[in-house]
């Protein structure tokens, strides 16, 4: 795990310190007087994911196994997410992330799929990019351009502000290759979603 140096977490410490001043807080208030650290470790921990490439990430998790002959579709579905908007920050939460890809010779291990994900989502994002990041990432690692991901979720910034819509959830599909082109293919895999 890369963590942000102490000259970033006295920086982010600081401008939260500002803020909190400039919305009209008392920061000398001891229930508030340890916010701004604990913000910035709290950023360090949710915006991890910003210190790697996906190149990175692939090469983390990239771990794989040869593929049983004539195999079909693998799917991990129902994996539990949540990032941050690049656009106002805002949490973006009840994320439910599917996966699937076609193997072409090797397998990755299950467990990897959720932690590529994690990393990924460990970033300011748009819901979209999140899905083409882990696409590019399992395209990489399993040498296949037959990846599909499906992520459905709530946006704060629609849900909480601006519009003020609860319950309005935003879907994202990125299809390459064999899920791109194949109708029968795609809807296998948004059944099981």
């Amino acid at each position: 795990m890369r963590h942000l140096s102490q000259e970033n977490m006295e920086k982010i410490s600081q401008a939260v310190k500002t803020i909190l001043e400039a919305l009209g807080a008392d920061v000398q208030n001891k229930d508030l007087a340890q916010t701004p650290d604990r913000v910035a470790r709290m950023y360090d921990e949710v915006f991890e994911g910003m210190r790697y490439t996906n190149q990175e990430i692939a090469d983390a998790y990239g771990k794989c196994f040869d593929a049983p002959e004539n195999s079909d579709m693998v799917a991990v579905t129902g994996i539990e997410a949540f990032s941050y908007c690049e656009h106002h920050i805002a949490l973006m939460y009840n994320f439910t992330v599917n996966v699937a890809y076609i193997p072409n010779k090797k397998i990755i291990g299950l467990s990897k799929i959720p932690r590529i994900v994690e990393m990924v989502c460990k970033r300011l994002q748009l819901q979209e990019r999140i899905g083409t990041d882990i696409a590019w990432i399992l395209e990489e690692i399993l040498d296949t351009k037959d990846v599909m991901v499906v992520i459905k979720g709530e946006h704060a910034c629609l849900t909480t502000r601006g519009i003020k819509k609860p319950g309005a959830k935003t879907t994202t599909m990125t299809m390459h290759g064999r899920f791109k082109a194949d109708e029968s293919l795609r809807r296998d895999f948004l059944a099981l979603c």
